[in-house]
């Protein structure tokens, strides 16, 4: 075994379990991009991944890697980003076991980030939300649940990990009712509901009659449901909910895009940006600034407080016949 198994073993144990205490979805997530990373390496040098040396893994090979994940693999930089904080942080372990490998390790540490285009955040209105909530057939025991997980995912703007682990004994139905939630970070937050949903949600858990360590949205055999079994969920009713709303057809829908409803709701409603940023558990009051750019109507309504100016407007005239030829081009 060469010295990279152990020090990537170690890295596991001791830095993301022992040390930092890191989430099950962190190391998951780490796991799975070394994992490629040495699927990578065992075809391009033909050995076994308990055999690879450091030197296989310099930064030259690290940028075909993250090339391969853009071009091979069909991901977006976004995602290529992902894979490379993996990367730097077990060369970063790395650094303080082998300093005879001190400069390959700089070199790959030195690789930087990939910069991409932010798109505006999609949401839905007001008619594209009544028209999706209509679209599961309540008359069936899977229509009644995914019309509350969709109901509560609009209301409340949980992450779709977030809401795929919420037990019955989160969910808080008395006065004030609310569900709690750990979020990015380890972060709690309790988020208030509305009365609908507050009504919505006790009719289902008490058909769903679930103990309190038990999920709130179980399969029909009672274990957790997965992401991607709620994102076929949300397409099969996005498509029933066209149909009906013309706007929805050509729309990509994600559980994600609930959670921009919910923020771009509160946001119509009027409720303070750090506000937002508190329901919807982020950590910097920053990441609630997209919203601001997305909502076309509080710059319209900014534009109507300016005072319009009475600039007399003309047409530019080239005042030389060469200059007029490189206007017309």
């Amino acid at each position: 075994m060469s010295l990279v198994a152990p020090t990537l073993q170690s890295f596991f144990t001791d830095r993301l379990a022992r040390q930092r205490q890191a989430s099950p979805h962190t190391i998951a997530s780490y796991r799975d991009t070394l994992r490629l990373l040495l699927d990578f390496l065992q075809g391009r040098t033909g050995r076994p991944a308990s055999r690879l040396r450091w030197d296989d893994i310099d930064a030259d090979t690290i940028g075909e890697f993250l090339d391969y994940v853009e071009t091979g693999r069909g991901n977006t930089a976004r995602t290529r980003n992902a894979r490379l904080t993996a990367i730097r942080s077990l060369f970063s372990y790395a650094a303080l076991h082998h300093p005879e490998h001190a400069a390959l390790i700089a070199r790959v540490l030195a690789i930087p980030s990939k910069r991409f285009d932010k798109a505006t955040v999609s949401f839905l209105d007001d008619t594209e939300t009544a028209a999706l909530l209509a679209a599961p057939d309540r008359t069936t025991w899977h229509g009644r649940r995914d019309h509350t997980l969709l109901l509560i995912a609009i209301q409340t703007g949980l992450r779709i990990a977030e809401l795929l682990h919420l037990d019955c004994g989160d969910v808080t139905l008395g006065t004030t009712a609310y569900v709690r939630c750990q979020g990015k970070g380890r972060k709690q937050r309790a988020v208030p509901l509305t009365g609908p949903v507050k009504a919505a949600l006790h009719v289902w858990l008490t058909e769903r009659r679930g103990q309190p360590h038990e999920p709130v949205f179980p399969t029909c055999t009672g274990r957790r449901l997965s992401p991607d079994a709620v994102q076929r969920r949300v397409a099969l009713h996005a498509a029933t909910a066209a149909h009906r709303c013309p706007s929805l057809q050509g729309k990509h829908l994600s559980p994600h895009v609930f959670r921009h409803t919910s923020a771009m709701n509160l946001l119509h409603a009027g409720v303070d940006t750090t506000v937002i940023a508190l329901w919807l558990g982020h950590a910097d009051v920053r990441s609630t600034n997209p919203y601001l750019h997305a909502d076309l109507a509080i710059k319209e309504r900014a534009l109507a407080r300016v005072a319009p100016t009475t600039t007399k407007t003309s047409r530019y005239r080239p005042p030389d016949p060469l200059l007029a030829f490189l206007e017309a081009l």
